[in-house]
């Protein structure tokens, strides 16, 4: 029997959630992903075929840009068609347990963590750009001038709270969709039978062959007769 004993054994788990195995959440989460792209990408079709629903003038917007150009809804799609793609591959990769078909998911919650990482550092380091930002906002949206009203300082402390606990969730979540490719990935691996954890060490059993290898390897001394 082999021992190994890692500092990042101690973060590894089979459970997510408290309550469902690895695989599971990660089917669940790239089913989750692909309902919201999947309406995403409705929305844009449909505002491809009646633009005046979903077109903001010039006046509205308090600028000289327009909200959905035919490059920002081309660009849209395949964005969205791309991400349908990625979290159909990952539901598939874990129900039928290929690693290699999660990557590309893992990959993407990795991009999208040090996007809101960075957006949230840009707002540490500038925190007058919410301001700049609120101004540039229509007239008429939502909520907008009791959002300018709030305290500068109150404001930025909301939003970076915010942010923050959305950075935890979503470390969560890329820490089960690694677990889950962890697991399937020993699983397969012909050289380790069994993955065994504990509070701080991880078991690694050979395979059942080698004691059979081992002993066809060293046979016993033939008999001499006197």
């Amino acid at each position: 029997m082999k021992m190994m004993s890692s500092p990042w054994a101690r973060f590894y788990s089979n459970s997510c959630c408290m309550c469902c195995h690895v695989r599971t959440g990660t089917i669940i989460l790239g089913i989750w992903y692909l309902i919201i792209n999947s309406v995403v990408l409705l929305i844009i079709l449909s505002a491809l075929t009646d633009p005046g629903q979903y077109h903001l003038t010039t006046a509205e917007l308090g600028g000289d840009l327009e909200f959905m150009d035919d490059a920002n809804m081309c660009i849209a799609t395949a964005i969205s068609l791309l991400m349908i793609l990625i979290c159909a591959m990952a539901t598939y990769g874990a129900y039928k347990q290929h690693a290699a078909w999660i990557i590309p998911f893992f990959c993407y919650q990795i991009f999208d963590f040090a996007l809101n990482t960075l957006v949230a550092i840009s707002i540490l380091v500038y925190p007058s750009t919410i301001q700049d930002y609120l101004q540039q906002l229509p007239g008429n949206f939502p909520y907008k001038e009791d959002i300018m009203s709030v305290n500068p300082t109150c404001l930025i402390v909301i939003i970076l709270l915010f942010i923050s606990i959305t950075l935890a969730f979503k470390a969560y979540l890329i820490s089960c969709v690694w677990n889950c490719y962890r697991y399937i990935n020993n699983r397969n691996n012909s050289d380790v039978l069994v993955y065994i954890t504990t509070n701080d060490t991880a078991v690694l059993l050979p395979p059942y062959d080698d004691p059979a290898n081992g002993a066809a390897k060293d046979p016993p001394p033939p008999y001499v007769s006197a």
